[in-house]
């Protein structure tokens, strides 16, 4: 039985780096949760009573619009999304199908059971021309990644609904079901391996124990509009330095490289899509912490997993 709590909140993209912090953050703060996960079944660590589990490829639109129907969710945070920039690049369709095509089904659900949209979108939306980007500047993407995820915007915002879009920037962590670049950079630094990091590239790295509860407190103010969620501005090689140090590896192992020495990349990368969270730390408040904090927040947990 559903304890009583706040309402129901439906997240999509339940097993992903945001969701398996999200979904135990919304059930400390009340929220009966229906999470939506792909291949890999996630495990919170917390009892089941509040949440349902729901296996469920977003592709499949009439699944996913039946599913939100039927819950009637007062918020449902959509986080769900195909990532890997250059698999985006090589394959267009399925990007397409991830990113744009069940957003649109997300979108037209949400309108008809009156709940409030939290679309989990990217830095990459931007050219990386400038940095320190703010919601009032014009993107433009230079990958299909990117692109698949403005028009996404662009349909939550064109639609007749409540709305908090919220971007963000290389989230790390432990617990999501792909690694992310900080716990690569870990796995390398503790077994004594050289890691390649890029000198050139900045961007905003969030811890995601943050980003789920900035995006938490978000579903229960429910702010209307975009905002920046990110962390400080740094380099990649900054960024794999101060993990080095957090666990107390040596910060020789992290070797300088150039964007222009990454051959394998398919698309193009933004070499500075670093955001300013002004905006977000005044409306929203939480989860905006001070990187080397978070930093060794995440080399606890990660030593400790």
């Amino acid at each position: 039985m559903l304890l009583s709590g706040k309402g129901v909140a439906l997240v999509t993209g339940a097993s992903g780096l945001l969701g398996t912090k999200l979904v135990p953050q919304l059930v400390r703060r009340g929220w009966r949760v229906v999470a939506i996960y792909n291949t890999h079944r996630p495990n919170y660590g917390l009892t089941q009573a509040n949440v349902k589990l729901v296996k469920l490829d977003i592709r499949n639109r009439v699944k996913l619009e039946d599913l939100i129907l039927k819950t009637m969710p007062e918020v449902v945070i959509h986080a769900a999304a195909l990532t890997n920039v250059d698999l985006c690049e090589k394959d267009k369709t399925l990007a397409w199908e991830v990113n744009v095509e069940a957003t649109k089904s997300v979108v037209r659900a949400s309108r008809v059971v009156k709940a409030h949209l939290i679309y989990v979108s990217t830095d990459y939306v931007f050219d990386g021309e400038r940095g320190l980007y703010k919601e009032s500047d014009i993107p433009s993407p230079i990958n299909y990644y990117g692109m698949t995820k403005l028009i996404a915007e662009e349909l939550v915002r064109s639609a007749d609904i409540l709305y908090t879009i919220v971007r963000t920037s290389a989230i790390y962590g432990v617990g999501g079901s792909k690694k992310s670049f900080a716990e690569y950079v870990a796995e390398r630094v503790t077994r004594g391996e050289k890691v390649k990091a890029l000198t050139d590239q900045y961007l905003s790295p969030i811890y995601n124990a943050d980003l789920a509860e900035a995006i938490a407190e978000a579903s229960t103010l429910k702010p209307m509009g975009t905002y920046h969620v990110a962390g400080e501005r740094v380099s990649r090689f900054e960024f794999a330095v101060k993990i080095a140090e957090a666990l107390d590896a040596r910060k020789d192992l992290i070797m300088p490289a150039k964007m222009d020495d990454m051959k394998s990349w398919v698309a193009r990368r933004p070499r500075d899509s670093s955001l300013d969270v002004s905006k977000a730390r005044e409306i929203i408040g939480a989860g905006i912490k001070p990187l080397d904090d978070a930093v060794r927040r995440f080399a606890s947990e990660w030593l400790g997993r």
